[in-house]
């Protein structure tokens, strides 16, 4: 399914999937591995990688990230990446619950 998003959707994708990295505000070590696994399943090429690596070290201004503008065919895949990404260190606290809820709630 990854194989169908453009390079922007691709971008809008991993911005908030690092965004929600981000939630507990430290980016821990699985979540940088489940990142990396995404770049490379996205076949990202040095450019996009690189903004990636700027988010993970500075997460992404709020105000740009919006879910009204994920595209209605592609939601689903990006809450199974989001959801992805707060699993991955074993952990999801309670900001990265609250966070999850409401995105699920803001893109039916």
């Amino acid at each position: 399914m990854l194989e169908v998003l453009e390079r922007g959707e691709r971008l809008q994708l991993m911005k908030f999937v690092c965004s929600f990295a981000w939630a507990d505000l430290e980016v821990q070590p699985e979540e940088r591995a489940f990142v990396a696994s995404l770049i490379k399943r996205l076949s990202l090429d040095p450019d996009e990688a690189g903004q990636v690596e700027t988010w993970l070290r500075l997460p992404p201004r709020p105000e740009s990230i919006d879910p009204s503008q994920i595209p209605a065919e592609h939601r689903r895949l990006f809450l199974a990446e989001v959801r992805g990404v707060i699993e991955a260190d074993g952990i999801v606290g309670e900001d990265e619950r609250e966070n999850l809820r409401l995105l699920e709630q803001l893109i039916p």
